[in-house]
């Protein structure tokens, strides 16, 4: 596709649009080009400089709120007129329609790592909002909106293995030119401006260190004394399918949210001693995940044998470190020592300096300890946790510890269209919630009792008598499939047992979404 299609019967649109974005300059005081990143909205004007002049000098440029949401519709406008309204939904050279909800704040001081000063402006962003969205995907797998703009009504999906961008039909033929986005429907896939080789489209300039810029902005920046190692993204034609050790396995939560966000698992070991836990995540994944034993007993030789693997993830058991304990041990005695086993693990496997693979890597546990556990812990993991709670994705409390390497661990956690958030959304038919939101769900029974003492009650009301919460209910709250746990018999204080020690599954889409950066996913 050339880099400006050749429309010339449409030049005039073209030239109405520049002359509408540059009035739209002229009444603002800015200082800088602006780049708009919503905050419930996809965005990444990822590695895009902005190139051309309009009319009068100034390049074309979206512009601040109240000036870019209102101008958005005369554009939108204006394009309308002249395309139609075509809609469809498929992959590449197809559009899909989506929705986007405006930021409440769209502008800062910070300058965009995605852009060069090519003029005398200079791309600027809201760096929160920037790092709510970027990462935001859709059950089809493609980023929930347009990659530049992060708006997106009706959006254009790149047909290349593993990448997951979409751009819209407003900064199509905006940017690249007026009657872009319809040529584009016949190309069949159709690959994205970042995964071809880099040249200009329109006044759309990739940067070739965008990447590089992106995951900088996005780095962990924790680490206490030496900073994390910063790993580019991958073209979407080199990645590869992502190798994990899953220490403290559980309920193969880690699989599945690697598996439902589209990733191609080459394999998956995992370390797991709970016989109820591991006969869940056999019967759930078909025997795919390779069981190895007890985490105290794997060597460098095992690791060497299996490796070399892209990721360790892992929360050691809380029991013994866990404040709610009056029995507790700490974190040298008792179970807290098997984090120490993470640890060990952890040094074997990262790659040296100058090994470029990127190595991820991910640990947690409860954020209810004592500060000097917590402050030994952060000692030999050289980071400091960001505290996640399942809250404001589910419906029950669940605070927790994370520490790690992957990029966008501490930005904004968003709850998709298809989190459950109320108790209610996660009741079978007949019942009524009578809270809406529960609290920490362990694996005693107790726990699923609202209040303390006499006043405490049951979150459900069935047939006119309060109930406790069933196995199915428990399963959605905590972002598994029905019946997940149904496995071997097991009674309902089993079931709860190994769903009370597991992690919440939208916090770990939440924080595994920006490896798509980095691994093959399914086409």
């Amino acid at each position: 596709m050339s880099s400006s299609p050749p429309i010339s019967s449409k030049s005039n649109i073209l030239s109405t649009l520049t002359k509408e974005v540059s009035i739209c300059l002229n009444r603002l005081p800015l200082e800088k080009y602006s780049v708009h990143r919503p905050a419930n909205g996809k965005t990444l004007e990822e590695g895009f400089e902005f190139a051309g002049k309009s009319n009068n000098g100034v390049a074309i440029e979206k512009v601040s709120r109240g000036g870019w949401e209102g101008e958005r519709n005369d554009w939108r406008g204006i394009l309308e007129k002249e395309r139609g309204s075509d809609e469809g939904e498929s992959k590449g050279g197809k559009v899909q329609k989506k929705t986007f909800s405006p930021s409440e704040d769209l502008f800062d001081d910070d300058v965009s790592p995605d852009y060069e000063k090519t003029r005398d402006y200079a791309k600027t962003y809201n760096k929160n909002n920037l790092t709510e969205t970027m990462y935001r995907y859709d059950e089809d797998g493609y980023q929930s909106y347009c990659t530049i703009c992060c708006y997106g009504m009706e959006v254009i999906m790149c047909g290349n293995d593993s990448c997951c961008r979409s751009y819209c039909a407003d900064c199509m033929d905006i940017l690249v030119g007026a009657g872009t986005f319809d040529s584009l429907k016949e190309l069949d896939p159709w690959i994205c401006f970042l995964c071809q080789p880099h040249r200009p489209h329109g006044i759309l300039i990739p940067r070739k260190d965008w990447s590089i810029r992106v995951q900088e902005l996005f780095a962990n920046n924790s680490a206490m004394e030496f900073p994390h190692r910063v790993y580019p993204s991958i073209p979407a034609n080199l990645r590869r399918p992502i190798k994990v050790l899953s220490l403290f396995d559980g309920i193969a939560t880690g699989y599945l949210v690697l598996k439902d966000l589209g990733f191609k698992v080459d394999e998956c070991y995992a370390s797991e001693i709970c016989e109820d836990s591991i006969a869940v995540a056999t019967v759930n994944h078909d025997g795919k995940i390779i069981h190895v034993g007890d985490a105290r007993f794997i060597t460098q030789k095992h690791l060497k044998q299996w490796g070399p693997f892209d990721m360790l993830i892992g929360g050691s058991p809380c029991n013994d470190l866990s404040i709610v304990n009056h029995l507790r041990k700490g974190l040298y005695e008792g179970s807290g020592r098997l984090f120490f086993e993470y640890y060990r693990i952890l040094q074997l496997l990262k790659p040296k300096e100058e090994d470029p693979r990127p190595f991820f890597w991910l640990f947690e546990n409860v954020v209810f300890m004592n500060t000097h556990d917590k402050v030994n812990i952060c000692r030999f993991l050289e980071c400091n946790p960001v505290l996640v709670d399942a809250v404001k994705v589910s419906p029950a409390h669940r605070a927790r510890y994370f520490w790690g390497n992957i990029p966008g661990m501490s930005r904004p956690i968003i709850a998709s269209q298809n989190d459950k958030l109320i108790l209610q959304d996660c009741l079978e038919i007949g019942r009524e919630a009578r809270v809406t939101k529960v609290r920490t769900i362990t694996t005693n029974a107790n726990s699923l009792r609202q209040g303390k003492g006499p006043s405490s009650l049951l979150p459900v009301l069935y047939n006119g008598r309060e109930d406790s919460l069933w196995i199915t209910e428990l399963e959605k709250i905590f972002g598994f499939p029905k019946h997940y746990t149904d496995v071997r018999n097991m009674t309902r204080q089993q079931r709860q047992k190994v769903l009370g020690k597991s992690w919440s599954v939208p916090v770990i889409r939440h924080l595994f979404a920006p490896l798509k950066e980095y691994f093959a996913c399914e086409k």
